[in-house]
């Protein structure tokens, strides 16, 4: 008779193959290397404490350092096999990673480590990077108090939050991953224009090859960045401010368009439902100046492209809101007209001073054409015993407010106008204008660093280099969430084929371009059964469905990352305990 014991169940889910693809990053090595323990340290090396940890914030979408041992717990058998080494639950104590995020806080090793990182990841990928973009982002506190030379600061909020302590993430990512490369944190107060030079350093340094392409918002479009990219053989591609491009200054750009003496040229891009359908976003011209600045007490001179574009859907955005606040504005000016009980009558001044508040409120003061108007009512009052009979004259002003047609059409025709501003003469109007419309590559990251995936915010940590430990951490995930993306969409390009089953309640649909949290979730529910058979302890794994299958062959993943698991029978430990 055959003497059957479930020793344990774990759940192992997505973990083997986050580890599997960290592995494939090298990450152990390449933090061991920068972060050497010293002899007093026992367990696992950081390293690779820092992967098992940010397999659990990827599978659990949490950061809290205290949840993650009872997580180890429950897992050790899965962890001693992906690792190759032995595991205990101490290694995750809370007091053991708050000592790698102190770690991770340290510049000058994280530095090394980014950099030998991000060569890592291109050689590995074979990225051949071409276009790289920068921004940064705010992360706000509710229990950090802001003291002299912290960390945390008040700041102008990306979040709308101002009366919280924040800190600043500025960052660099490659495209077409959105790949972070480099990670910079600062104080909340920090402008962002002074960060760009400094990020795009780190960039060139790991990138090591002139030709980038640095995309960036209008604070990029300083002249000192400008002029640090251009001398440095690199090119840019950013939108200049209302300050360096003012009004008065579009409009006589645009007066030849409105002459039909400069020819536009359309932009197109392929619609969502089918890439061979072309829809027109845009349209625009482009001219060229010379721009002189001076270096390192030298006359640099370079040709820069200025591209003057009309975005369709902005300027239908435009338009709208301003037709709405017009329309509010309007009737703001009507209800003055109104009488009755309870409302105060107001004279000439008053009434077109009230006007004039509605107007600047609602910024549309040369768009409303104003008629006032008076009505006089005279009536006969009766004398009485200490005055003569008189006639009461009440005068009652009004106004009438109506759109100036011909200044409607003045500013509309206006609307949806930017310039950017570029120096690789060889790229078109219409491969600026989509490369910069891939803005939401870095967007959708900060997403990640906010919402469930990563979880950053709000920050109850007060230790301004734990933080910065934590952010960096953090940033390493959000890596791994984009390559295990990027790897699967090029594969599906490459095959010209959908991967379906990934989303719950629809298992038809399918989709060319899967997120990685979509991939990662069909892993959900797959364990690993610990039995012990006449004292012998033997493994089984849930067995992989067609759509897990199919992601670790997109990911170049074997299956024996999971197989593997059980291959081989191991002798009872004290580590497995009855469930």
């Amino acid at each position: 008779m055959i003497a059957l014991l479930i020793a344990a169940i774990e759940r192992i889910d997505d973990i083997p193959l986050l580890l599997a693809q960290m592995r494939k990053l090298q990450l152990a090595e390449l933090l061991d290397n920068e972060f050497p323990m010293h002899g007093n340290w026992e367990g696992l090396s950081l390293g690779n404490i820092v992967q098992v940890w940010l397999a659990y914030i990827l599978s659990e979408g949490d950061h809290r350092l205290n949840h993650v041992e009872s997580w180890a717990e429950g897992l050790l058998v899965t962890l001693k096999k992906c690792l190759g080494r032995d595991v205990v639950s101490l290694d995750f104590s809370d007091d053991r990673l708050s000592r790698v995020v102190d770690f991770l806080g340290q510049d000058e090793p994280w530095d090394t480590f980014e950099g030998n990182l991000g060569q890592t990841l291109i050689r590995v990928y074979d990225l051949r990077p071409k276009r790289a973009r920068i921004d940064s982002t705010t992360a706000k506190s509710y229990t950090t108090s802001v003291t002299d030379g912290g960390i945390f600061q008040f700041g102008h909020s990306k979040d709308h939050r101002p009366d919280l302590p924040q800190l600043k993430i500025n960052q660099s990512a490659l495209d077409p991953l959105g790949i972070p490369l480099t990670t910079t944190i600062v104080s909340g107060e920090k402008a962002d224009d002074p960060l760009y030079i400094p990020e795009i350093s780190k960039v060139q340094k790991i990138i090591n090859a002139p030709g980038v392409l640095f995309v960036g918002d209008c604070k990029m479009a300083s002249m000192d960045t400008r002029t640090y990219v251009a001398k440095s053989g690199d090119y840019y591609l950013c939108p200049l401010s209302a300050v360096q491009m003012p009004a008065s200054t579009l409009t006589e750009l645009l007066i030849p368009v409105w002459n039909n003496e400069q020819a536009l040229n359309d932009i197109y891009r392929p619609t969502q439902e089918a890439e061979e359908k072309q829809e027109k976003i845009a349209e625009g011209f482009q001219y060229t100046v010379t721009l002189q600045a001076e270096k390192e007490g030298e006359v640099f001179e370079w040709d820069e492209q200025r591209l003057v574009v009309h975005s369709l859907k902005h300027a239908a955005k435009q338009e709208k809101q301003l037709a709405q606040d017009i329309d509010k504005a309007i009737a703001a000016i009507a209800q003055f007209n109104k009488t009755g009980r309870g409302i105060k009558r107001l004279n000439q001044a008053e009434l077109e001073a009230a006007v004039n508040t509605v107007l600047k409120k609602h910024n549309v003061s040369s768009l409303i054409q104003l008629e006032y108007s008076e009505s006089i009512k005279k009536s006969r009052c009766s004398a009485t015993a200490k005055q003569e009979a008189y006639i009461l004259v009440e005068r009652t002003p009004s106004v009438s407010a109506k759109v100036d047609p011909v200044a409607w059409e003045m500013v509309v025709r206006n609307l949806g106008w930017r310039v950017f501003v570029c120096n690789d003469k060889e790229l078109t109007l219409s491969e600026a204008v989509l490369a910069y419309r891939q803005e939401y590559l870095i967007e959708h990251g900060f997403a990640r660093y906010k919402g469930k995936t990563l979880g950053l915010t709000p920050i109850y940590l007060s230790s301004g280099t734990r933080v910065k430990g934590l952010i960096r951490l953090l940033s390493i995930g959000l890596r791994v969430l984009c390559l295990l993306e990027f790897s699967v969409r090029e594969a599906l390009k490459k095959k010209d084929e959908k991967l379906s089953g990934i989303y719950k309640g629809n298992p038809k649909r399918s989709t060319n371009s899967p997120t990685a949290e979509k991939m990662l979730k069909v892993f959900r529910g797959l364990s690993l059964i610990v039995m012990n058979i006449d004292g012998v302890t033997r493994m089984e794994v849930t067995p992989l469905n067609p759509v897990q299958e199919k992601i670790l062959m997109l990911l170049e993943q074997p299956k024996c990352i999971y197989t593997e698991l059980y291959m081989n029978p191991i002798e009872p430990t004290n580590n497995l305990s009855e469930r």
